[in-house]
């Protein structure tokens, strides 16, 4: 079977009329450029966020050669019935490997929950993963879902295939010459650099790893606003992966079949495709078949029937399952924005006690939290490994602060849950510095003209988005809120004496416009950050200078009266 899949020819010729008028109209729909999504800090890509246009080249495939079998007549069910059904056994090619068939889903799951409009179906890649790769190898997977080799399409060259010329310096194909399309998805180095995800949550971007793939394959044919229930978009999304009209059915015969009902094989026993395009009734190895002279039949005695051969029934690993337990190391914790250092992992295990491997196990965020799984849902699904363990992608905190749940089924059973206390903490800084020291002076009835500016650092390092409170208090010693003196502005004019400011990505913070009030004297300002960052400002308010009093003059006119000068004498009596 592997000798299958090192057969990489070119793509066969098609009716050129039907396939240029494809071409043109995929061309049509797409923009001239592309510009890459942005990453978010946690490594992974914002799903539906930027993503408005496929790369120039229009392919993500690079239009390298794919697999043409076409699914069997007998559909796992009969034309009519619901999808999705939950089969255990059926026809071999309905079966598609645990892990494998957890990425897709995964992906579809992930991509509904943040772009809906786009109804990604988890059938319609499959359908791709099957003529692209024939399933990764029939689910030739690690645990991670990392391909036990690479999986690299012919060398674009130009010789039968595309010229394109190396982009990746050979980091993913090996050939720091031209590019090959790698990975269970068939994406070449320069579409992958675009669209690559970290859907598993192990901060690497990996076109052999199928749950990364997937994810990446289901935004790629869901950019420029694709709604895939719509046929149009359909044909376009498929198109915009190998532009054949060719593949494009074959495709679509897949994700029908797919449709009808699947069910799950342990990774690794996946049936395999052997056709490629181009090479179909050719022996490998020969380019034209060689003719043979006529043979005169002869009689023979009818054979007896042989019994028809059946598909062994496939067993679901999650029927072994009679408990799931934690097996998370530490405690779920992070400051909000952060990643949490620990993740949500269990264990099944048999009646004997033994680790079941190819169960999926769901992992749900539950409360009012807006904390998400690297792939950016509250839900996603893994496999369990050899060792029966699965663990859930990474979690990332947002800003909402306090604690929530993140919960552990078995797929397809109704076994106790795994429940993990998870909680997200403020951001804290130790030290609060005031970057201008100059001293802030003011007139009753007026406002402070220096700014009041703050720098915030925790061990050492810039404090971002740490909430600082600002208070005016009795004094530097007594830290009771004043009830006078200096004061902030609300947004409706209110007197406020005190408010929070957040700290900005460089860890800075100003304060907005202070305002004297009505009572001279020395006032103070205390700071205050989560984690125990401190520092006090004073301010000075002063009385405005008295204005001159008028003084009659001899004409019968006042002239004001000139204040004592502070230098002169004071006047002695005489005796």
């Amino acid at each position: 079977m592997a000798a299958h899949l090192g057969r990489r020819l070119r793509r066969g010729a098609t009716s050129g009329a039907v396939v240029a008028a494809a071409v043109a109209a995929l061309a049509a729909s797409q923009a001239p450029g592309a510009t890459p999504p942005a990453d978010s800090a946690s490594g992974d890509l914002p799903i539906g966020a930027g993503d408005t246009t496929t790369p120039p080249d229009g392919s993500a495939s690079g239009d390298t050669p794919y697999y043409t079998d076409l699914p069997p007549l007998n559909t796992p069910n009969k034309p009519g019935a619901p999808t999705n059904l939950p089969l255990i056994t059926g026809p071999a090619q309905a079966g598609i490997p645990a892990t494998v068939l957890a990425a897709y889903q995964r992906a579809e799951q992930s991509i509904r929950s943040t772009d809906p409009s786009c109804n990604l179906p988890w059938q319609l890649l499959a359908g791709i993963g099957k003529v692209e790769s024939g399933q990764a190898r029939g689910g030739a997977v690690d645990a991670n879902g990392t391909t036990t080799s690479p999986i690299l399409g012919p060398v674009l060259n130009g010789v039968g295939f595309a010229n394109i010329s190396d982009t990746d310096k050979g980091a993913y194909d090996g050939d720091a010459v031209h590019d090959r399309a790698i990975g269970p998805m068939q994406f070449i180095p320069s579409t992958w650099a675009t669209w690559g995800q970290d859907a598993n949550g192990d901060g690497k971007k990996d076109p052999n790893n199928i749950y990364d793939a997937a994810q990446a394959a289901g935004l790629y044919l869901c950019a420029n606003d694709r709604n895939l229930a719509v046929k149009a978009d359909l044909d376009r999304a498929i198109l915009s992966y190998n532009r054949s009209t060719e593949y494009l059915n074959t495709v679509l015969s897949w994700f029908e079949y797919y449709k009808r009902g699947t069910h799950q094989v342990p990774d690794g026993t996946g049936v395999l495709p052997g056709d490629r395009s181009d090479n179909r009734g050719v022996t490998p190895g020969r380019t034209t078949p060689s003719p043979t002279a006529p043979v005169t039949p002869k009689p023979t005695t009818p054979a007896k029937p042989k019994p028809t051969p059946t598909t062994p029934p496939t067993t679901d690993p999650a029927a072994k399952v009679v408990r799931i337990s934690s097996a998370a190391s530490g405690t779920l914790s992070a400051t909000a924005g952060s990643t949490f250092a620990n993740r949500a992992a269990v264990q099944a295990v048999d009646l004997a006690g033994k680790p079941v491997a190819g169960v999926q196990v769901r992992f749900r965020i539950e409360g009012e939290t807006d904390a998400r799984f690297a792939v950016g849902a509250r839900e996603v699904t893994a496999v369990t490994a050899s060792t029966g363990k699965a663990a859930a992608p990474t979690l990332r905190a947002g800003e909402r602060t306090g604690g929530f749940k993140v919960t552990a089924t078995v797929v397809g059973r109704s076994l106790n849950a795994v429940s993990f206390t998870a909680n997200v903490t403020e951001r804290t800084a130790d030290t609060l510095t005031r970057l201008d020291a100059k001293d802030l002076a003011a007139t009753t009835g007026g406002e402070f003209t220096d700014p009041v500016r703050i720098k915030a650092v925790d061990g050492g390092s810039i404090a971002s988005g740490v909430a600082v409170m600002a208070t005016f208090v009795t004094s530097a010693s007594d830290p009771e809120p004043a009830t006078d003196g200096p004061f902030f502005k609300a947004a409706d004019g209110s007197v406020v004496r005190t408010l929070t400011v957040r700290t900005n990505a460089e860890g800075l913070l100003e304060l907005p416009t202070i305002f004297a009030g009505d009572k001279a004297g020395t006032f103070t300002l205390r700071l205050t950050a989560p984690g125990g960052g401190t520092v006090t400002v004073e301010l000075k308010v002063t009385a405005p200078e008295p204005e001159p009093t008028p003084t009659p003059s001899p004409s019968g006119s006042t002239t004001p009266t000139p204040a004592p000068s502070a230098s002169a004498p004071e006047a002695t009596p005489s005796s």
